[in-house]
């Protein structure tokens, strides 16, 4: 592991919008990473501490998104960066990519606001970093950026995909993220209930955001009956629009329901709420969904079928993978999309076959794609 450490304190003149709450702080692992290379650095424009995770590039060029968030502490971002970079090595993995798993933070200080032109800034800073890195890893938009942004990055890199269609890129994948967890669920309905239906199945959505919202639509379409809701209060109009039922954020887990949706932020399945969910399955676009890895087991000694995230949620990595090669077929994109709720349902299996959790059974599928690789 090749760490580049370059931090002072960053400077807070000129920013006026804020990017996010501060999350909870998470904590640094105390065993030594498994990571090839992680690179810290103090953007030399925007002044911001950016960190570049490459976790394995055993199947290919790392590839996994780049974070604009908010931390109490820089070395959350470091504990961050770490977790969804072995995350999407995984995530890749177990969807069949020839990619290895990476994960770019911009971490934003307490109490910071950002303007434009630092968010700009940032993004220039960025494709530094990831340039620097010499082709081992790939960036696209994530949490608190956007396709707009990633052609900024890619001003000083070509390591970056999901540019503006008007660009020449494929845009951001949302819809394709949405899709996968949408036949995520039908498929775990299926080994539930014995039946895809969606039918008067009453479902609860933590988070409305870009996928969490498509989500909602295809959901309530499909004829499932929605609680949701948001740490937006704006998103009840869209609660209204599709007739669903609205609750308060900490009270979502709490709901008698067939599942519950998680698709915010990561850590939302702690122990003290497994003990309280009232649902048969949990599937959901969050990324990073366990507070830790025995809650899979709690999960199972309560019943509650949990597919594993880094399964549910590759549709985006999928499309921007697939999307971005020269001769990318759109029917090919949405089979292996589609493909996705087969890969739930294999997991699933595996994991009733074998007497494990599901987290045993995806991590058992994706290990054995990363030993296959020459």
């Amino acid at each position: 592991m090749t760490i580049t450490h370059d931090l002072s304190e960053p400077s807070t003149a000129g920013a006026t919008t804020r990017r996010g709450a501060t999350p909870a702080a998470a904590a640094l692992p105390l065993d030594s990473p498994d990571h090839e290379r992680v690179l810290i650095s103090r953007g030399r424009r925007s002044g911001l501490t950016i960190i570049v995770a490459v976790h394995s590039t055993r199947l290919g060029q790392a590839l996994g998104g780049a974070r604009l968030w908010q931390y109490a502490h820089w070395t959350d971002a470091l504990a961050d960066a770490l977790r969804l970079s072995q995350a999407m090595t995984m995530k890749n993995a177990a969807a069949g990519l020839a990619r290895g798993g990476g994960k770019s933070v911009v971490a934003i200080p307490a109490g910071m606001h950002l303007d434009a032109a630092t968010t700009h800034a940032a993004m220039l800073d960025l494709g530094d970093a990831v340039e620097s890195l010499e082709g081992a890893y790939m960036t696209a938009e994530d949490v608190g950026t956007s396709a707009e942004l990633m052609a900024v990055v890619a001003e000083r890199t070509a390591h970056v995909c999901g540019l503006p269609p008007e660009q020449g890129g494929v845009g951001e994948p949302a819809d394709a993220t949405a899709a996968g967890v949408h036949a995520s669920i039908l498929a775990t309905l299926e080994h539930v209930f014995g039946t895809r239906d969606l039918t008067d199945r009453h479902l609860v959505i933590s988070g409305l955001g870009q996928v969490g919202g498509r989500l909602a639509r295809s959901l309530a379409a499909g004829g499932a009956r929605l609680t949701v809701t948001d740490v937006a209060e704006g998103k009840r109009a869209l609660a209204e629009e599709l007739g669903a039922a609205w609750v308060e954020p900490a009270d979502a887990h709490l709901i008698d329901a067939d599942v519950f949706v998680p698709c915010g932020l990561g850590g939302v399945l702690t122990p003290e709420v497994v003990a309280e969910l009232s649902v048969r399955a949990v599937v959901g676009a969050a990324n990073n969904q366990l507070a830790s890895l025995d809650v899979a087991g709690l999960l199972t000694e309560r019943g509650i079928v949990w597919a594993p995230d880094f399964v549910v949620n590759a549709g985006g990595v999928i499309y921007l993978d697939v999307a971005s090669g020269p001769d990318a077929v759109q029917s090919e994109l949405d089979a292996r999309i589609a493909g996705i709720g087969d890969t739930v349902a294999s997991v699933l299996r595996s994991a009733d076959e074998h007497g494990t959790t599901t987290l045993a059974a995806a991590e058992r599928l994706a290990h054995a794609r990363l030993e296959s690789a020459v």
